[in-house]
């Protein structure tokens, strides 16, 4: 059986952890972030924070183990959150109106269906374009 195509990469800095994903995030590869966040959880880390700047593909496979693992995250006291989502993962969070619990997405300021808006009543980005060095300092909020 081939090894996933997916590196996983854990950055700690007291109750904060980045993790960094690299590659493809599918069925075969999508129980090793579950693992990885578990871990995070029981080492007492309550803020979790996942860079998928490197994710080159992500299906509803990948979407799931960030769900369960945010609500597991939440259940603990903690919050967990994605960080520039690959235009899979991006669309999957769009439909299915996920974005509201993995990203800083205020509610009420989800796109319309179909997105036919006029730029002017556009949403804010989906994502905050916070420099990952502040997310591991502990300076984002």
């Amino acid at each position: 059986m081939p090894r996933p195509q997916l590196a996983v990469h854990r950055h700690d800095r007291g109750k904060r952890v980045l993790i960094t994903l690299a590659g493809e995030i599918d069925l075969e590869s999508a129980p090793l972030i579950g693992t990885a966040l578990a871990r995070c959880l029981s080492d007492g880390i309550r803020t979790i924070d996942i860079d998928l700047t490197a994710v080159t593909f992500c299906d509803c496979t990948g979407l799931n183990v960030f769900l369960h693992a945010a609500q597991q995250t939440t259940e603990a006291g903690g919050t967990l959150r994605l960080h520039h989502p690959p235009p899979t993962l991006d669309l999957i969070l769009d439909l299915t109106g996920s974005e509201v619990l993995l990203l800083d997405v205020p509610i009420g300021h989800r796109s319309p269906p179909f997105g036919d808006v006029p730029a002017s009543t556009a949403r804010p980005p989906r994502h905050r374009n916070v420099p990952l060095d502040s997310v591991l300092s502990g300076d984002a909020q």
